[in-house]
């Protein structure tokens, strides 16, 4: 066998004389002939390494990250600084390549870390059970709202508007499948309308789905919207971005059942988007409900401290029909991560990191705000996030500011096109007073550009 192709003309005789079968053709006989292809696959011709890696590099070359620009980029993904500690820690062996800690006699490093993001994530979110993990915040959204069937029995699942679109879509995708029903409750004022959410919560509603913040950056007043549907014997799913959760009362305390949301702010880079880490914390009622593993602490015969794998409900540790998911692994690297993240900001630290992205969004907001033919899309109060209304078309302005080498942020009308004005900025520790200030330059210049374009069209 060469270094380069897997397969020789010897290997594949040997391979079939071996199955019984006289060619290819024979082997995938079984295949119907209507769904068989009887053309080679339109694929260019090979290429020489050296020339294959020239087009990787300049394939490369088109991407921009966000140490190329001035981002203000968020939308559930954003721009905060990664210790060196984190890679430094994270890289050892033992937690770079470790299989899953099934033996706890030799996985208590491990276990260990399990147990201690479990018990940052509880106390984040006030609830006092957590998992070790899941693939992101959208599959969260998702198993919690399978959770709350499981719960209760019932079939609805009410998901507020401002609810990210990503965690909507997942939702709907995994609701046929569940034999769920998903229905969404609007906004008013860049917040959940409740008289609206009250309408749509009834006897068959299984759960009731917020964000806070909020997809368009809005603090939501939780209390209300919690009171309806416990009222109606609801669970009450929150979404919830970590790092605003230290200066917002955490959702246990408002009577939220189940707590999930986006880990990647916590210690994560950007990464093209991925792979990052969602959380999972509920009441302890549900415990057994909950997806994934749970680490837990005890103590050996010898009454030493020690870690194990306390509850597992996927399918190959249970019965098949009890399961409530088949997720393969937790992301416990990029757990890892977040819980090293903490730990580096303590519990102090946390809070100032928190206090410091709402000054700098609360400048930012009322800067921008004040720009000609920019407006605050709400008035709701903001930790990191808001939404602005221009009065220039959306995507001509964010070309134009990135021709300056700022990105403005998320246009909205591409995942909310109620809102095809508006614009999302968000801001993190990495966006000094300074790139706020060029922000708010580029952006006024780019609107007054494509604003006396229109005005020059509209009198042509």
């Amino acid at each position: 066998m060469s270094r380069y192709t897997s397969l020789t003309e010897e290997d594949l005789r040997e391979m079939l004389a071996l199955i019984g079968v006289d060619s290819v053709d024979d082997l995938f006989a079984v295949i119907p002939e209507g769904v068989r292809l009887r053309r080679p696959l339109d694929l260019p011709e090979g290429m020489p390494e050296q020339d294959v890696y020239a087009h990787l590099a300049g394939l490369a070359a088109r991407n921009v990250s966000a140490e190329d620009e001035i981002t203000f980029l968020g939308a559930g993904m954003y721009d905060h600084y990664v210790p060196a500690l984190i890679d430094s820690i994270i890289s050892r062996s033992e937690f770079l390549t470790p299989y899953t800690p099934y033996q706890p006699e030799i996985s208590q490093g491990g276990l260990q870390v399990m147990f201690e993001y479990q018990t940052a994530i509880s106390e984040l979110t006030g609830l006092p059970v957590s998992n070790a993990s899941l693939y992101d915040g959208p599959s969260s959204v998702g198993a919690a709202a399978y959770l709350a069937k499981l719960a209760n029995g019932r079939r609805d699942v009410v998901v507020s508007r401002g609810v990210h679109p990503h965690s909507r879509e997942t939702l709907g995708t995994l609701a046929p499948g569940y034999g769920q029903r998903v229905v969404e409750a609007p906004l008013r004022d860049g917040v959940t309308d409740a008289a609206a959410l009250a309408g749509l919560v009834g006897p068959d509603t299984a759960a009731v789905v917020l964000q806070q913040p909020n997809f368009l950056g809005a603090v939501e007043d939780l209390e209300p919207l919690v009171e309806v549907a416990t009222a109606a014997g609801a669970l009450v799913v929150c979404a919830c971005d970590p790092l605003p959760l230290a200066i917002l009362r955490p959702p246990g305390e408002l009577g939220v059942d189940v707590a999930v949301g986006e880990g990647q702010s916590l210690g994560n880079r950007l990464d093209y988007g991925g792979p990052s880490f969602g959380f999972f914390a509920a009441t302890e009622e549900h415990i057994r409900r909950m997806p994934g593993r749970i680490a837990g602490e005890t103590r050996d015969v010898d009454g030493r401290r020690g870690f194990v794998l306390t509850l597992q409900t996927r399918e190959q540790h249970i019965r098949r029909e009890r399961a409530t998911s088949n997720i393969c692994t937790a992301q416990v690297l990029n757990a890892l991560a977040g819980v090293i993240h903490l730990s580096w900001l303590g519990k102090r630290g946390v809070v100032e990191l928190a206090e410091l992205m709402l000054r700098r969004a609360d400048y930012a907001r009322r800067t921008l705000a004040a720009l000609p033919g920019v407006r605050a899309l709400h008035e709701q109060p903001v930790v990191r996030e808001f939404a602005l209304a221009l009065e220039a078309p959306v995507e001509a302005v964010v070309e134009r500011c990135a021709a300056e080498g700022v990105n403005p942020g998320l246009p909205l009308g591409r995942v909310m096109p109620e809102h095809p004005d508006g614009l999302l900025v968000a801001i993190t520790e990495q966006r000094s007073r300074a790139d706020i200030d060029r922000l708010a330059d580029v952006l006024g210049r780019a609107v007054a550009a494509e604003r006396s374009g229109s005005l020059a069209g509209a009198r042509a």
